[in-house]
């Protein structure tokens, strides 16, 4: 293009339209933003920063063998992208009920009875397709 003559035709910039995710997405931003609010964060931030500067006797050295066994589950678990997920989560769950026997068994409470819950819906919703056909 010549810097001293002017473009011919008008040039004009237009937005493209929304996709469904960005609306999707700011519709999220929007419904969320209340939980997401400084005020609610910095309390939360606040208490996480006090809880690591006065952590409880013997904190780190449990948290460092919690995150070594992470990361021994992830040289562990090679091959399968399931594996990668299963056991990293797995040593780490293990390492964490070593130290806190108290809430693994609260953790597993729940945890089993959610299973249980999911399989009967489970059960339930093939025995009403075997039925069916």
């Amino acid at each position: 293009l010549s810097l001293y003559s002017s473009p011919a035709r008008e040039t004009k910039y237009v937005e493209d339209p929304q996709t469904q995710l960005e609306e999707g997405v700011s519709r999220l931003r929007h419904v969320m933003e209340p939980y997401t609010a400084w005020s609610l964060c910095s309390d939360f931030f606040s208490e996480g920063c006090e809880f690591l500067q006065n952590p409880p006797a013997g904190f780190y050295p449990r948290l460092g063998v919690i995150g070594f066994a992470g990361i021994v589950g992830l040289f562990l678990a090679r091959g399968s992208k399931i594996k990668k997920l299963v056991y990293p989560a797995g040593l780490m769950g293990i390492g964490a009920s070593m130290y806190y026997p108290q809430q693994a068994v609260a953790i597993a409470k729940v945890a089993g009875t959610q299973v249980y819950d999911w399989s009967l819906q489970g059960y339930i919703a093939v025995e009403s397709l075997w039925k069916d056909n």
